[in-house]
């Protein structure tokens, strides 16, 4: 999957659907975000736009009324999508990597994170053949 540029409503609905634990419809995503006056028409453009990323995913039909609709997931998480961009840039390359490990690892305030870094870091080093 290449890098996305995503619209601002774009992200707002990605936000929605990774905040929320099950697939979501046209109209619930319409109804949980009441401060946009999204009409019908724009937000299936907005959908299809996303499904033509390959951002979301058509997870099931839910009866909604006397019809039925599809229901839409994230295909990947938050996290994953964010990582996604930033090693699919134009600049990023495997000198990149470490400045971006030691900016994160600026941010860490919880030792239990730095000590699952170092099994994660182990772990690739053994799969890698690489003594530690």
């Amino acid at each position: 999957m290449k890098q996305t540029t995503l619209t601002k409503s774009e992200r707002e609905i990605m936000d929605l659907l990774w905040n929320t634990d099950r697939p979501l419809t046209a109209t619930e995503i319409v109804n949980l975000t009441p401060e946009r006056a999204w009409k019908k028409s724009y937000i299936h453009l907005l959908i299809n736009s996303l499904l033509e990323k390959e951002l979301i995913k058509s997870e099931t039909l839910v009866r909604t009324g006397r019809n039925f609709g599809r229901a839409f997931t994230a295909v990947s998480t938050k996290e994953q999508f964010e990582i996604r961009q930033i090693t699919q840039s134009r600049s990023f390359s495997q000198d990149s990597i470490k400045a971006l490990f030691e900016a994160l690892l600026e941010s860490v305030e919880d030792p239990s994170i730095l000590n699952d870094l170092d099994q994660i870091l182990q772990e690739k080093r053994l799969a890698a053949g690489l003594r530690s």
